[in-house]
């Protein structure tokens, strides 16, 4: 004769799971003292979820535990609230992520959503999240080329591919590979803004390179395998932000100088990104700034549209000097004193 309900019974089962889902492994004792039930009533409820589809695996010895591994299916799953609320929030977000899987996200994210109970169908309808892509061109990376790289990475094997330039809207990029595929032994796979990049060590070119995932057609079969480097630096996101400043030596501009606009710091901060700016009054402030070269440097600053003194270094005054003989060719003028048709 049963002593214990089913509601208890079936609660029981659903802490068990939870615990097995949170931990990679559990001895069997601690298991006991975390469900309060006697082990042979611990043996039961693991058949039980045997039963249901989830692949419990047992240790055996004095200390002999359990832990859920990965099945051929995919069994019932469990979350507690901040976990369901969690995924929700994330499918919601999958826009921005660069990856070609919107479709999916939704019908998972109704499915996720049809299934909770009320009280977190409120918590999820009450977020009004829009997700907005980096601005620019945007194209998502194809899934199956994101798992193919991915598993490449994880087996050190070598990638043989051809990479298209950019294109204007609408149309298709070009082979910029001549019909020889790019060799590439590959090292990381980056989310930076709305979209993936492949970081590895180019051997035909024996250095670093980074590629945009999106432009990536794979070629058959993959490459050698190869023994993993490491990326200048050691920190992936760090090279990753050099590169994308022009720098070869980590997350740093090439060139940076700084300059005294004659404007209010609250008007220079906002514009800024990650220079830095001192307040020398009220109407004038000091500016720290890089950029990928003196030239593109000068120009920010000239953005401000505001008197520019004190320079430095040289560097940048001779940048100024440069785009000041531009502006005034392009202005028509022979010199800063005559206007177009003077004489």
């Amino acid at each position: 004769m049963p002593t214990t309900s089913a509601p208890t019974a079936s609660r029981r089962l659903l802490s068990l799971l939870s615990l097995l889902q949170a931990r990679r492994e559990w001895p069997g004792p601690a298991l006991l003292e975390r469900l309060g039930v006697s082990e042979r009533t611990l043996r039961r409820d693991i058949d039980r979820l045997r039963e249901l589809g989830y692949p419990i695996r047992a240790a055996r010895g004095p200390h002999g535990g359990y832990r859920l591994d990965a099945g051929a299916q995919l069994p019932p799953l469990l979350f507690d609230d901040d976990q369901a609320v969690a995924v929700a929030v994330a499918l919601r977000s999958v826009a921005v992520t660069g990856a070609g899987v919107q479709d999916a996200a939704a019908q998972a994210l109704q499915t996720v959503r049809h299934l909770m109970p009320a009280r977190l169908r409120a918590r999820v309808d009450t977020l009004e999240l829009t997700a907005v892509p980096a601005a620019g061109e945007q194209a998502a990376a194809d899934p199956a080329v994101l798992y193919a790289v991915s598993a490449a990475i994880r087996a050190r094997e070598g990638l043989r591919f051809d990479y298209a330039s950019p294109a204007p809207v609408g149309q298709a990029g070009t082979d910029t590979t001549d019909g020889r595929p790019r060799h590439l032994q590959p090292h990381h796979l980056v989310a930076r803004g709305g979209r993936w990049y492949l970081v590895g060590w180019d051997t035909r070119r024996g250095d670093w390179r980074v590629y945009r995932v999106d432009r990536i057609g794979l070629r058959t079969p993959n490459g050698p395998r190869f023994a993993p480097r490491q990326v200048p630096g050691g920190d992936v996101a760090a090279f990753l932000a050099g590169r994308f400043k022009g720098s070869e030596t980590g997350d740093k501009w090439p060139c940076l100088g700084t300059a005294v606009l004659h404007c209010p710091a609250a008007q220079v901060v906002p514009f800024t990104a990650d220079g830095a700016v001192e307040m020398l009054g009220a109407e004038r402030s000091r500016v720290v700034l890089g950029a990928w070269s003196w030239p593109a440097l000068a120009a920010t600053l000239a953005r401000f549209d505001a008197d520019i003194d004190d320079v430095e270094p040289a560097d940048l005054r001779q940048a100024f000097a440069d785009l000041a003989r531009r502006a005034t060719r392009a202005s028509g003028r022979r010199d800063s004193g005559q206007r177009p048709g003077q004489r």
